[in-house]
């Protein structure tokens, strides 16, 4: 039974996206790297050390230690510089709206995101009293989809890894809630998001409790289907295999029973 959601940041709860992309494409113009929202899309859930080796390898570029310190740095600088215009009036729809219910609900929250930001972005658009508990990329430092964002979530949630609902809006953290072993909610359109239980564009008008019993529903099914095929699969290994004992291939010796007269 769920008891717990997690939530990622980045276009689940707020849209910082932008500032992201503008950051990274002003640090990759300055290196003479080309970047567009093709390559932003495959930074989402990513972390920034993460980000910036996959901007330098699509540029054919390797930089020393000191140097990746100081472009990270530079890029987090000018990424604040946008983010400190944020207000509630930067929270996504429904996002506001749902965590509130999911409390009164009796679910627990906790934060999930590969974000450094993360704590004063949710200061600053006024919803951090509404989390139990805030992992980001000061507590965690593997990237999605790596799940450890999550598990350590969970573990500040006191609850299992099958206790919880993963809300995300990037094919890494949807991997990255499977492999925690937890529900998945796509943010987005399915094409994008195939692996997740259940797909929605945002959480506008979206009932917490409802939403939930879909998803442990939807994933019992695929539980159930997945178990189905396994037993049709080892029946039929074993018929192939007894047919191949009574049916030996053409010029396969039998054994011969007959004694001589």
């Amino acid at each position: 039974m769920i008891r717990g959601i997690l939530f990622d940041l980045d276009g689940v709860l707020v849209d910082t996206a932008k500032f992201h992309f503008l950051a990274w494409q002003r640090m990759a113009g300055e290196l003479g790297i080309a970047f567009g929202h093709d390559e932003n899309e495959q930074l989402k859930g990513v972390s920034r050390r993460a980000s910036l080796e996959k901007i330098l390898a699509w540029g054919g570029q390797t930089l020393p230690e000191p140097e990746m310190e100081r472009w990270m740095a530079t890029k987090n600088a000018w990424y604040l510089e946008y983010v400190t215009t944020m207000t509630s009036a930067d929270v996504l729809p429904g996002a506001t709206e749902f965590l509130r219910s999911a409390r009164e609900a009796g679910y627990r929250i906790a934060l999930g995101s590969a974000s450094k930001n993360a704590l004063p972005i949710l200061e600053l658009v006024g919803i951090l009293n509404l989390f139990d508990a805030t992992v980001d990329g000061n507590d965690v430092t593997a990237s999605k989809p790596d799940p450890s964002v999550f598990l350590e979530g969970a573990r500040k949630l006191n609850l299992e890894p099958h206790e919880c609902l993963v809300v995300e809006d990037a094919a890494a953290g949807i991997e990255a809630a499977l492999c925690a072993g937890m529900l998945a909610l796509g943010l987005g359109t399915p094409e994008a998001l195939p692996k997740a239980h259940r797909v929605l564009p945002d959480l506008q008008d979206q009932d917490p409790r409802s939403l939930v019993a879909d998803l442990e529903a939807r994933a019992a099914a695929i539980a159930h289907a997945g178990a189905e095929g396994a037993a049709a699969e080892r029946l039929a290994a074993s018929a192939h295999a007894a047919a191949a004992t009574h049916f030996p291939a053409d010029g396969a010796a039998t054994p011969n029973t007959h004694l001589p007269s």
